[in-house]
């Protein structure tokens, strides 16, 4: 391709809402273009990027058994009415009438739909298992799309489903996805990903994974043990915390004039907040109080509270805190009936000793709490980790302190189980003819977000370093001084050359000045680069060099360099 006629300028300044490394590169290069919020449109360098990343997820998807199909963007809503998700999924899921009144939908995600689609083709055992996938746009109405294609409204994702007669059979085929996976990340470049531990939110199942490209800009927080065992992100991470244990002391009431938080109560009493007992409330989706108590250090996490008491909630207001007996800023469990609340408390608070609580008193607080001793009817009170987890904190394994990272999502595995089939009578018939759900397993990897986190680990302050398996082309020649005939036709011979070897090549035949040329160079990334000029020709060489080399550059003779590219790129590839 010759960059003269390449649709997609390159740009000096770059955009007033781009803060991460690959939004300001993506569009400083002339990869794509935003029509909208989270909306973009991929420029011929980004389509090439984008066609290669699906390539080597093809591969990787047909080596593991799985076969291709396409199912539409726009579903029907009775397929997620069967399922029951058309009322719990939220505003992100784009709902629409069509001309004939009909309820509909722009697909985020297409569990229904392959489940539409297996249950019309599979009857029997002998059929299983089997993995159906897709490379297809989704949508999801992000309230706040923000860095590029990290967090966008439209997408493109591949989503596979696998479908077996049982558990075994799941998660047999669930270690080939995961490692598969592992391999699509290698060879499109990613420098460090972590495989993670997740919670499965809206999609159900019992086991989940999410892929993690680490990342300072990442959305996600990831704890990773010393030693590598233990990984996790924070919606459902867990610590081996120490508590202090000691004989319980006699209850005593102090008076704490306006100390409402944690911080101005422990300042008063000059104690630790983790000598203190933290009360939090929220509402249920029914009505009713959700009271949460935990070590005053910690803070609640909210993914967990959710799967505890399997309901949505908000923040209740003080005239619900109140009717329960409970008052706002100086609340405990202390003198409340749990009948009234659903009282959820954290081990911190249980294995804690002689802890500073609320005494549901204003302006009161009680020293020497002790859970075991003075809250009753402990059998109507749910005890479960619903805390978060902090760096620093000691692994649930081996109790090192664990590191705290940041990661971009850009995979994720679920095993689904029954959730889906059952729901929409997605059965097969066994051996003796009885009928059985389908066991369901789900697998996803976003395309365009991959890209942009390939950028964010390899890149320098001039632009994208591409790993040469996803880079746009292969080879970048640059023609300086390209109005001299020298210069043109060693160019174009090289040019030519090239691609009858079946080397990518872009040529930059613009001959414009070696700066601006040098500048729009590291701006698109190719990873090999091969510089004509009248002064290296006249030596009967070329420049050449690696994009990741910096200023560094070797001088190659023009009858050896086709030659150093082929071994170049054959290397790279091994």
């Amino acid at each position: 391709m010759r960059l003269s006629q390449m649709v997609g300028q390159r740009l000096r300044e770059a955009p007033r809402d781009a803060q991460t490394s690959s939004h300001i590169f993506l569009i400083r290069g002339g990869y794509c273009r935003p029509v909208s919020a989270g909306l973009y449109s991929m420029l011929p360098l980004g389509q090439r990027v984008i066609a290669k990343i699906e390539r080597i997820i093809r591969e990787e998807m047909d080596g593991i058994d799985g076969q291709e199909v396409k199912m539409p963007v726009v579903l029907p809503a009775e397929l997620w009415k069967e399922s029951g998700r058309w009322d719990s999924v939220g505003a992100e899921l784009l709902r629409f009438k069509d001309r004939n009144g009909k309820d509909m939908m722009l697909g985020m995600t297409h569990e229904e739909a392959v489940v539409q689609l297996v249950r019309t083709e599979i009857t029997s055992y002998k059929q299983l298992p089997v993995m159906l996938y897709q490379i297809q746009t989704k949508y999801r109405d992000e309230a706040r799309p923000r860095a590029g294609l990290i967090r966008v409204r439209e997408f493109t994702m591949k989503d596979a489903y696998s479908f077996h007669v049982d558990q075994a059979s799941l998660e047999e085929y669930y270690k080939r996805a995961h490692d598969a996976y592992v391999r699509v990340y290698e060879r499109i470049g990613l420098k460090n990903f972590l495989s993670i531990q997740s919670d499965s939110g809206m999609f159900g199942g019992s086991v989940s994974h999410e892929f993690m490209a680490i990342a300072d800009c990442g959305e996600d927080t990831l704890f990773v043990s010393q030693d590598g065992q233990y990984k996790a992100n924070r919606e459902i991470a867990t610590a081996k915390l120490q508590y202090v244990k000691e004989d319980p002391k006699p209850l005593e009431k102090v008076a704490t004039p306006g100390c409402k938080t944690i911080d101005d109560l422990a300042k008063f009493l000059n104690i630790p907040t983790s000598c203190t007992c933290k009360a939090v409330f929220y509402k249920d989706s029914e009505g009713k109080l959700v009271f949460v108590c935990l070590r005053g250090d910690l803070e609640v996490n909210e993914v967990k509270l959710r799967k505890a008491i399997k309901s949505e909630f908000t923040f209740a207001d003080d005239e619900l805190i109140r009717s329960v007996g409970a008052v706002p800023g100086f609340a405990s469990l202390y003198s409340i009936d749990p009948k009234k609340v659903r009282a959820v408390v954290d081990p911190s608070a249980v294995e804690s000793s002689n802890l500073v609580v609320g005494a549901n008193e204003e302006d009161c607080h009680l020293l020497n709490f002790n859970y075991e001793r003075d809250v009753p009817n402990k059998e109507d009170i749910l005890v479960t980790d619903i805390a978060n987890v902090r760096e620093g904190d000691p692994d649930p394994i081996k109790g090192e302190p664990l590191k705290m990272l940041k990661g971009i999502e850009i995979g994720n595995i679920f095993q689904l189980g029954i959730k889906y089939s059952k729901a929409m009578g997605c059965n097969y018939l066994d051996e003796n003819g009885k009928s059985h759900p389908m066991v369901m397993g789900c697998y996803g990897i976003g395309v365009g977000r991959a890209m942009a986190a390939v950028i964010e680990q390899c890149h320098d302050d001039y632009g994208p370093i591409w790993p040469l398996s996803i880079a746009p082309y292969q080879v970048h020649i640059i023609g300086l001084n390209y109005n001299q005939q020298p210069v043109a036709d060693a160019c174009e011979k090289l040019y030519a050359d090239l691609q009858a070897a079946g080397v990518e090549v872009l040529l930059d035949d613009r001959g414009g000045k070696a700066g601006p040329a040098f500048a729009d160079a590291d701006l698109i990334g190719i990873p090999i680069r091969v510089v004509v000029s009248p002064k290296t020709l006249q030596e009967s060489n070329v420049e050449f060099k690696h994009r990741s080399w910096g200023k560094r550059s070797e001088l190659v003779p023009v009858a050896e360099v086709i030659a150093r590219i082929q071994n170049e790129i054959q290397n790279w590839n091994e």
